[in-house]
């Protein structure tokens, strides 16, 4: 008796997950070449330009003012930055949600990132202690307010004494005067992942010298995540 054994099933080839065709469609022609591709560059761009000019409209009405940069200007260059950022990671797009929304949150990222930066063009970034007062709990009482200066106290000193003066720069700009991150790595001259470790570090090392000093380290939050 014959007996057939079917094949094994082939795995199907690696790929956006989505069964959105339109998602498919975007991906299929920003890997093709020639006129087809130079299409969806453009279609692309125009999609990521209104992304970029309503981050920047809504930005601009409620937070700081863009010190004189126009606001066309900031949403062409956003929506040509995250241009080249989604080409650039193609790849990386599992299908997860459609194309388009994945490609929205690169226009969005980088207007806001380049809002904050408008914001601090032709500012000094502060990176000396003068932000103490925003630790400091006023309507706490006399025996409440003993306690923040004692603590306020031994966290000026360890910021001074025990952290290098790189994460000290980090930690005062980020933590204390509220530096855009985005603004710090471009001053610096490093980057976003580098500037997240320096604060992880500092704050590592200042819970450390203050629970030495005998002070309960949950007492300060030393330095809000940007």
């Amino acid at each position: 008796m014959l007996i057939i054994v079917p094949s094994p099933a082939r795995e199907p080839a690696a790929g956006p997950r989505t069964s959105d065709r339109a998602s498919q469609d975007w991906v299929a022609r920003l890997r093709s070449d020639g006129p087809r591709r130079d299409g969806a560059v453009a279609e692309l761009h125009s999609l990521l330009l209104g992304a970029a000019r309503f981050e920047v409209r809504r930005r601009g009405a409620t937070g700081p003012q863009l010190r004189g940069r126009d606001p066309e200007d900031l949403a062409q260059q956003s929506a040509d930055d995250a241009l080249v950022a989604i080409l650039a990671r193609l790849a990386d797009f599992r299908g997860e949600s459609r194309f388009t929304t994945w490609a929205y949150k690169f226009a969005l990222y980088e207007a806001a990132a380049n809002v904050r930066r408008g914001a601090w063009q032709g500012r000094e970034i502060p990176l000396e202690e003068h932000a103490w007062a925003v630790l400091a709990d006023h309507g706490s009482g006399p025996q409440r307010d003993a306690e923040t200066r004692e603590l306020l106290g031994a966290i000026r000193e360890a910021i001074a004494n025990d952290l290098t003066p790189h994460r000290r720069e980090v930690l005062v700009a980020l933590a204390l005067n509220d530096v855009p991150i985005d603004v710090l790595a471009e001053r610096l001259n490093t980057t976003r992942g580098a500037l997240y470790k320096a604060l992880h570090d500092a704050r590592r090392q200042l819970r450390a010298a203050l629970a030495a000093r005998g002070l309960h380290p949950d007492a300060f939050d030393a330095g809000r995540t940007p």
